[in-house]
């Protein structure tokens, strides 16, 4: 319900906001992006670190199957603490939005509704204590640290490669790939005593994958082999 509430509140202040700006100047914000960016950089790098300990150990020692059907994220003091950070996070990066409409950058869908999709489905299946949610956090944590990165050292001002942008951008659509055949998986262990998950859980985070790997690989497409050719034809 709370995400639900937030995520009409951020629809309405975004579009809101981007409404207000029309006719006024864009703000500068180099300085608290450059913060925001570096401070969710360094959050993704230790949580992801510390949930990764938990997740390699639970592989290793237990094998693949396991390390999807564990509910032990949710249990061991460690992870447990990164997991609820990780959830919250998704509340905290609704930020981003912000410094789009403030500095007047385009608002593209996928970047409202990935935002948006993502706190409402981390919120449930947090709650729900959903199977999977292990590889979710630390393979979304590991791209995040690459993505914030990117964005801070633009942020400064920094030229950086098109192939860095195509890496980030190729790295989402894997993890989603990922995601997608966790998934996959989770429906034909369904019936294992060790690993429960409600049909509503494993429908909300397909959804949700297959929708962003799509819009992923649509803006990948429309973004980088596009402008290639074009340029290839000039």
């Amino acid at each position: 319900q709370k995400s639900f509430i937030i995520s009409f509140i951020y629809l309405i202040l975004v579009f809101g906001i981007q409404h207000f700006m029309k006719e006024r100047r864009p703000f500068s914000l180099r300085a608290p992006l450059i913060l925001w960016s570096f401070s969710l950089t360094l959050f993704s790098f230790i949580a992801a670190c510390r949930v990764w300990k938990q997740m390699a150990f639970l592989l290793l020692t237990k094998g693949f199957k396991q390390s999807v059907c564990s509910q032990s994220f949710f249990i061991h003091p460690v992870s447990k603490l990164w997991m609820y950070l990780f959830a919250l996070s998704k509340l905290v990066e609704l930020g981003d939005t912000l410094f789009i409409v403030l500095r007047k950058k385009k608002l593209i869908f996928i970047h409202w509704y990935h935002h948006l999709a993502t706190l409402i489905v981390t919120w449930y299946i947090y709650k729900d204590m959903a199977i999977g949610l292990g590889w979710n956090t630390v393979l979304n944590l590991s791209v995040h640290c690459l993505m914030y990165s990117y964005y801070t050292v633009t942020a400064m001002g920094i030229r950086v490669p098109i192939s860095i942008a195509m890496l980030i951008t190729a790295s989402q659509m894997a993890q989603m790939t990922g995601f997608v055949i966790m998934s996959i998986c989770i429906v034909f262990w369904k019936d294992d005593k060790l690993c429960q998950i409600s049909w509503l859980s494993v429908f909300l985070t397909t959804g949700l994958y297959i929708t962003l790997l799509a819009l992923f690989s649509n803006f990948f497409i429309k973004t980088y082999l596009s402008s290639t050719q074009k340029s290839k034809g000039d």
